[in-house]
């Protein structure tokens, strides 16, 4: 929801997320003789009332009511999801290292390396290099994937996220193009923790979504206290303090699963669900997926968003899909969930993307 007033998106995206969940070992016990109980009491009432406020201002009213803006389901998001994405590409296939480096890709084996070049080099010099490696297609996949994005031979579409896994499902994916667009969380927890706390397979994208309500649900609360204060900060005292640093918990995958109530902002969500999504290599996925840190400035809030790779009819195309665990937790912390439903999906009037980060 609001967690982000303390970090710019900017920030959360350039360090992968390592500063957002840098937490001190004392967090959220007594230090300097402040406890969340006593700040919780002490601020009174009229902050209680200024949070609350701010809260429903930042989860109710949406883009597209009362003349405040254009939402997901109407913006053009293609430029936004393009800005910052930079495809990159080193992995090993069968012992061969493949990288993309600047207008080509390279495939390095036992000190010989070969170098093809985007919009020069045919695809069938790809498909023959791809022969004599044994690299069972992927090669040549990506080279005719990543020559269509360099030449701007692709279309986004956005979906609600039954959608999207139904659309994926019914194309030919393409695991390599999706390797290439994942960046600072990928491959970084132990995919057996993510199947724990998720309780679902990380090779199976479909159900890691959906596990993970459940899991945060489980697991952490939207955190109230860390909010308020916050409020409490930027509009009493007017940053002369950090206030927020007192609630701060540590939202490790680890620390999660030993905790059934643990503080949790918004953009530490997003987190969490980039690294259960990417936990597995795209092409060990039932459906390749990258995902991504979405930023909306009026509700300063932070969401996740899925994206795929088809070629439907011989043209690249990305499907993408939107979604909030944010909702889906503070709906379940507040008794809402009856009323506002899950609060999962996020392709709708009451979200905006004004930052996309890979």
């Amino acid at each position: 929801m609001t967690g982000e007033d303390e970090k710019s998106a900017s920030e959360a995206g350039a360090d992968g997320g390592s500063a957002a969940d840098a937490k001190g070992s004392d967090a959220g016990t007594e230090s300097g003789g402040i406890t969340r109980r006593r700040m919780l009491l002490g601020s009174g009432a009229s902050i209680a009332t200024l949070g609350g406020g701010r809260a429903l201002y930042n989860t109710v009213l949406g883009y597209g009511q009362f003349g405040m803006g254009t939402n997901l389901e109407e913006q053009d998001i293609a430029p936004l999801a393009t800005e910052r994405l930079v495809p990159s590409y080193d992995e090993s296939i069968g012992g061969t290292r493949i990288r993309a480096v600047g207008s080509g890709l390279t495939a390095e084996e036992a000190g010989d390396e070969a170098f093809l070049r985007f919009g020069t080099d045919p695809v069938d010099a790809a498909a023959d290099l791809d022969s004599r490696l044994g690299l069972e297609g992927r090669f040549r996949e990506l080279f005719v994937d990543l020559s269509a994005f360099r030449a701007g031979e692709y279309a986004f579409e956005f979906h609600d996220p039954p959608a999207f896994f139904d659309r994926l499902g019914g194309g030919d994916v393409r695991p390599e193009v999706v390797t290439t667009v994942r960046s600072n969380w990928d491959r970084v927890i132990d995919p057996e923790t993510v199947g724990q706390f998720a309780d679902a397979d990380p090779s199976d994208p479909p159900a890691v979504v959906e596990g993970l309500v459940s899991g945060f649900r489980d697991h952490a609360t939207y955190d109230v206290p860390r909010y308020l204060a916050g409020s409490v900060e930027d509009n009493v005292i007017l940053g002369a303090a950090d206030l927020r640093r007192y609630f701060e918990d540590d939202v490790g995958f680890e620390a999660l699963l030993e905790s059934e109530e643990t503080g949790m902002f918004c953009w530490e969500l997003v987190y969490r669900s980039i690294e259960a999504l990417q936990a597995v290599a795209a092409d060990r996925q039932s459906v390749p997926v990258a995902a991504c840190h979405v930023s909306d400035g009026r509700h300063k809030h932070a969401y996740t968003g899925i994206l795929g790779a088809i070629r439907v009819g011989g043209e690249l195309r990305f499907p993408m899909t939107f979604v909030d665990y944010t909702h889906t937790t503070l709906y379940d912390d507040v008794g809402l969930t009856g009323v506002l439903g899950e609060g999962l999906a996020a392709y709708d009037d009451g979200h905006r993307a004004d930052e996309i980060y890979w």
